[in-house]
Order: structure tokens, then C-alpha cells, then sequence
């Protein structure tokens, strides 16, 4: 009817939900307050272990994502100002490279190499790879 009704459409507790109701569903007796009460945890602040000063990429897997970088970036000079089949093959290497390294490093350590399972990345980065090399290899020479 387009009248405003108690409970639909908005919270008539201004608690937060996780705070209220425990593992099973049923609301957790003797707690005072809420999550929204708590005060957020800076990490570093009062841990047991300092974190230490931080490095700039802060993983090695970071440092050869900027490495692939440049290689793919110099691929794509060399194909925009000479040879394209060069420049697409340095691009196809540096595709390969990076499913290598997603393939060796450990999770911890890849960077943003790692964006999703370890299978599915060397898979998407090998097929890549090879599809650019073979569309290098197979496309036939133009007459200019």
C-alpha cells in the first residue's frame, strides 16, 4: 500500500548481526556490546612481532611481475616500431616466463602473479603464450 511498516526494509536493531547470534544460530548469552563497539585491530600496533621496515615490492614474485612487465612492454615497442613477429614472440616469452614462475614460486611469494588458483594461472598463461607464438608462426608473409 506504500505506507511505511516497522522491520521491512530496514534494521530495527542498530546491533551489529554477526554479534548477535552464535555458531548454531542462537543468540549468544553474556556478551556485551557488539562487533560495532569493538575497536578494529591495526596490525603492528600490538603484535607480538614488529613487522619490520617494508620493502618495496614487498614480494619476489612482485619484483619479476615488474620484470614481466618491461619484457611484454619491450615486446610491444619492438612489434609497434619493427618487426611485429619479433616483437609478439618477446611478448609470447615473457607470457611463458610468467607461467614459470606462477608454476615454481609459492603462494606467499608470487605477487600478483597470483590472481587465482595456481592450476588455472600457468594454464590461462601457457595457453596464451602458445596461441600468440602459433598465430606468429602460422600467419603468412604479406606482399608489402
Amino acid at each position: 500500500m506504500g505506507l511505511a511498516e516497522p522491520g521491512w526494509r530496514r534494521s530495527d536493531d542498530p546491533r551489529h548481526a554477526a554479534g548477535q547470534r552464535g555458531r548454531d544460530g542462537r543468540e549468544e548469552r553474556g556478551r556485551e556490546g557488539s562487533a560495532l563497539n569493538e575497536q578494529p585491530q591495526v596490525p603492528g600496533e600490538d603484535d607480538e612481532e614488529p613487522l619490520g621496515p617494508r620493502r618495496y615490492p614487498s614480494t619476489i614474485g612482485g619484483a619479476f611481475y615488474i620484470g614481466i612487465l618491461l619484457i611484454i612492454l619491450t615486446g610491444l615497442v619492438v612489434a609497434s616500431l619493427s618487426e611485429w613477429r619479433t616483437g609478439l614472440r618477446i611478448v609470447s616469452a615473457g607470457l611463458g616466463l610468467a607461467a614459470a614462475l606462477r608454476l615454481v614460486l609459492p603462494d606467499r611469494d608470487a605477487g600478483m602473479l597470483a590472481v587465482r588458483h595456481r592450476v588455472l594461472d600457468v594454464a590461462l598463461l601457457v595457453i596464451l603464450a602458445v596461441a600468440l607464438f602459433v598465430l606468429v608462426a602460422t600467419i603468412p608473409e604479406q606482399p608489402v
